[in-house]
């Protein structure tokens, strides 16, 4: 008997599973949305600079929130703008069809805040909302700022409208104190539940999840957080679902990818991240890079844009701090590909190793 002929031969075949794993490819800017020199001249309401820019779709239109608000040289400090856009899909341009003004016609400040340094120094809106007629902000009252990438939150909250974002009340009922570990939120609405994906003040804690029924929304004591295995009434026994540090987050759906997708700073990495999850609580997948510091020196706080479809593209804002402190548009590729195992379909004769091969 030959060699070849004692050695048996193992085919191994390369098997799809079920589950397509997705890839996230480097970011584009699409177009700076504020400032004097972008496309939207924002200088017409007094806005040449501001950060944030996340999002609310209401009644069908868009609305873009934004944070701390300047005129030219820093002057003109409001502590939050709103604009509307003219068409909700990105691909559409993301025109400004206008802004939510102040008699003079310049962008009005949203959330009062006290701006005295040690106590309230400003209100940032962090994320919102509608809720039908009512259009809601989630905001943090800044005590103050200290180091970059820290501060400390005197406490945080819900505003809202009742008058399609002209004006806002801070609720009396809906606050929460400091250190909770829901400083900031993204909101989620999923089978009739208000969800809150929570960090705390500043870019290095982790993100924590909470849920209350709509009605319930602006009474603190019905939120529920998720201990890794159920939801319990207290805030301390919250479980991290994805891992320190997260900066500002957002989360959406894909329906075309059937996964959740969340971005976040990572202060660490020194870049915009991106996470997918089957569901809400996980398992949240490994991080991919989206954007780097190292192209867009200043990054922080992307926005995926809701109601978009995110199929091949991922469309989000992201904030820059230098060399100039606004807002952009910007896009990302997705691809998938399905992974593959190995599958034995020859014999296993351990006493003559067999030899492989891949077809």
């Amino acid at each position: 008997m030959s060699e070849a002929e004692a050695v048996p031969e193992v085919v191994m075949t390369l098997v799809p599973q079920d589950e397509p794993l997705l890839y996230v490819g480097a970011a584009e800017v699409v177009r700076q949305m504020t400032g004097a020199d972008s496309f939207n001249a924002t200088d017409r309401w007094n806005i040449h600079g501001t950060d944030l820019g996340h999002m609310i779709l209401h009644k069908d239109a868009l609305y873009m929130v934004f944070g701390d608000t300047y005129g030219p040289n820093g002057g003109a400090w409001r502590s939050s703008t709103m604009a509307r856009l003219a068409d909700p899909d990105p691909r559409g341009g993301f025109t400004f069809s206008a802004m939510i003004e102040a008699a003079d016609g310049t962008a009005k400040e949203l959330i009062r805040s006290d701006k005295i340094p040690g106590f309230e120094w400003t209100v940032i809106p962090t994320n919102g909302i509608s809720l039908g007629e009512r259009m809601v902000l989630h905001y943090m009252a800044v005590r103050m700022w200290t180091s970059d990438g820290r501060w400390i939150v005197r406490q945080s909250g819900l505003a809202y409208s009742d008058d399609d974002g002209q004006s806002w009340q801070r609720s009396p009922s809906a606050i929460w104190p400091a250190n909770t570990g829901f400083e900031q939120v993204a909101f989620v609405e999923n089978d009739g539940m208000i969800y809150s994906f929570g960090i705390p003040q500043g870019r290095f804690g982790v993100v924590s999840l909470r849920r209350v029924p709509h009605a319930a929304m602006f009474d603190p004591a019905a939120h529920r957080y998720w201990d890794g295995s159920g939801w319990v009434a207290d805030h301390a026994a919250a479980a991290p679902v994805v891992p320190a540090p997260a900066g500002e987050l957002s989360v959406a759906w894909s329906e075309a990818h059937q996964r959740w997708m969340m971005m976040y700073l990572d202060e660490k990495r020194g870049a915009i991240v991106l996470r997918t999850a089957p569901t809400l609580v996980g398992p949240w997948s490994d991080a991919q890079n989206v954007a780097q510091a190292r192209d867009f020196p200043g990054l922080y706080a992307p926005y995926i844009v809701p109601g978009s479809e995110i199929d091949d593209t991922v469309h989000f804002t992201m904030s820059r701090w230098k060399p100039l402190y606004n807002v952009f548009l910007m896009k990302a590729a997705l691809m998938t590909e399905m992974p593959v195992v190995a599958v034995d379909q020859g014999l296993n004769d351990t006493a003559n190793p067999p030899r492989f091969k891949i077809p």
